[in-house]
């Protein structure tokens, strides 16, 4: 019998429920009357997605960024937002409080109501979090045309540095390592740049489930071949991979929960974009270029070399 995998089991889904051919995005919408609703969900997981001694305030906030993340692609205000929680009967006051203390910092952050929810009962902690947002367009991943410009927002690489620090119970003092789990635990979505600027994109995803994958998601819809020459890492990572022997490439490229966005521009609009990030306190690196073809591929001296997909998955 063959395994199932993420992708199998959500066409078993669409497919069931009448959606003939799924396109991924971002974020889906729905009309009501000239009205155009977006809307995002996104669970996060005891026992999958909060690492040990992350505290549940982190967490809590953390799957409310996921959502925001996915909006800050789009172009998208997110307004409203849903909470369902799943808790154990044992847990104790205190736990509760820090999960309330992280949805309230993350509502005021981003300036959204929580409506409201439901509370179950279960084995282990599970937050589940479904925004809301009024816009009348967004950016797709599939319009990248050839010459266009390959850009991020941050650097990339600390978050998959930092959950390694954590998952090892490294008690280091480092200040790339102090730095780096700060930024997994604390992610900042840009949500801001991704708004005022939508209109200079022609193709944008988020890239919280790996660089690698955001890349050849918006390559495959787009149809276009996606050249990176600029691997978007800073100098301290840099020397500490180089000092730890690890590998920068799996770090940058496949690690993940940077909730970061991947954009593409007309070069004619470069210069807007540099400036407004520039104005906006946003952090963005060019990394490469679309041209005509198919895959993604990694630009080594004289040679392109395929870079593949090897972000996360589940059930893999």
């Amino acid at each position: 019998m063959k395994k199932l995998n993420e992708a199998s089991i959500i066409e078993i889904f669409q497919k069931s429920l009448g959606k003939k051919k799924f396109v991924s995005e971002d974020v889906e919408f729905f009309n009501i009357g000239k009205t155009r609703i977006f809307t995002k969900i996104d669970t996060l997981v005891q026992s999958t997605d909060i690492p040990p001694k992350m505290k549940l305030s982190d967490a809590s906030r953390k799957s409310i960024v996921a959502c925001i993340s996915d909006f800050a692609a789009k172009g998208i205000k997110p307004k409203y937002g849903v909470i369902s929680i799943n808790l154990p009967k044992s847990i104790s006051r205190s736990k509760i409080d820090e999960i309330v203390k992280g949805f309230k910092k993350a509502s005021k952050e981003f300036d959204i109501e929580i409506l409201g929810g439901d509370t179950n009962e279960g084995k282990e902690i599970v937050l589940n979090v479904c925004i809301f947002g009024e816009s009348k367009d967004f950016v797709s991943r599939k319009g990248s045309k050839e010459k266009d410009i390959i850009f991020v927002t941050g650097p990339f690489g600390y978050t998959a540095l930092g959950l390694k620090m954590i998952l090892e119970e490294k008690q280091n003092k480092v200040k790339i390592v102090k730095k780096s789990i700060n930024i997994f635990t604390n992610p900042k979505p840009r949500l801001v740049f991704g708004v005022k600027n939508k209109k200079y994109f022609s193709s944008s995803m988020d890239s919280s489930d790996g660089l690698s994958t955001t890349l050849n998601e918006m390559s495959k819809q787009s149809k276009k071949k996606f050249v990176i020459n600029n691997i978007p890492s800073l100098k301290d990572l840099e020397d500490y991979v180089e000092m730890k022997k690890l590998n920068l490439k799996n770090l940058v490229f496949h690690g993940g929960e940077e909730y970061e966005f991947v954009f593409t521009v007309s070069p004619k609009n470069k210069q807007m974009i540099l400036k407004n990030s520039k104005k906006l306190k946003t952090p963005i690196i060019e990394i490469g270029y679309v041209t005509s073809g198919k895959g993604v591929f990694l630009q080594e001296k004289d040679n392109q070399v395929r870079l593949k997909d090897f972000g996360w998955k589940h059930f893999k």
